[in-house]
């Protein structure tokens, strides 16, 4: 019989989980700035490279908070969304609604960090690891304004200049 596994081991795997995919997601950002048309779009992926090297390195904080190997395990959910967005890119790279696709493809990205934090914050205060809560609120609240502003970037840019060439 399996021996029951608890939620520190769970809060681990996780975070390994979230690791993997920060070192996955600093790998693929420079391919969404090179398909990216508008500077605002480039520029925001700059800031958004500069802000996951900042998570990549509190998470490796968590990791010695909690006496472990900053070590990442593979993550398929984060391997499948970075394939699509590569896909997107793909399919509409030098089109007027390029930038459009780029954005949703970054905000899939997003919706899974946020996911992620928001889950390891929570586990963090039901673990008592107040150290660790208060890095993971910090990123989640990045992850959550970089969302917010790709949304921005979209209503103010890419999504209406796209409908007006296609029309």
């Amino acid at each position: 019989m399996a021996s029951e596994k608890n939620l520190d081991e769970l809060f681990h795997h996780t975070l390994q989980d979230i690791y993997y995919a920060e070192k996955q997601i600093l790998k693929a950002i420079p391919k969404m700035m090179a398909g990216a048309k508008s500077a605002d779009l480039k520029n925001a992926f700059e800031l958004h490279k500069a802000q996951t090297e900042k998570h990549v390195t509190r998470l490796e904080e968590i990791f010695k908070i909690i006496g472990k190997p900053a070590k990442g395990v593979k993550c398929d959910a984060i391997e499948g969304i970075l394939k699509e967005g590569e896909g997107v890119l793909e399919d509409f790279a030098k089109t007027v609604s390029g930038d459009a696709a780029i954005i949703a493809a970054a905000q899939a990205v997003e919706h899974y960090e946020i996911t992620r934090y928001g889950t390891l914050r929570r586990w963090a205060k039901v673990l008592g690891m107040e150290d660790a809560q208060a890095i993971l609120e910090q990123t989640l609240a990045e992850e959550s304004a970089t969302n917010a502003d790709l949304t921005s970037l979209a209503d103010s840019y890419a999504n209406s200049y796209a409908n007006k060439q296609a029309a």
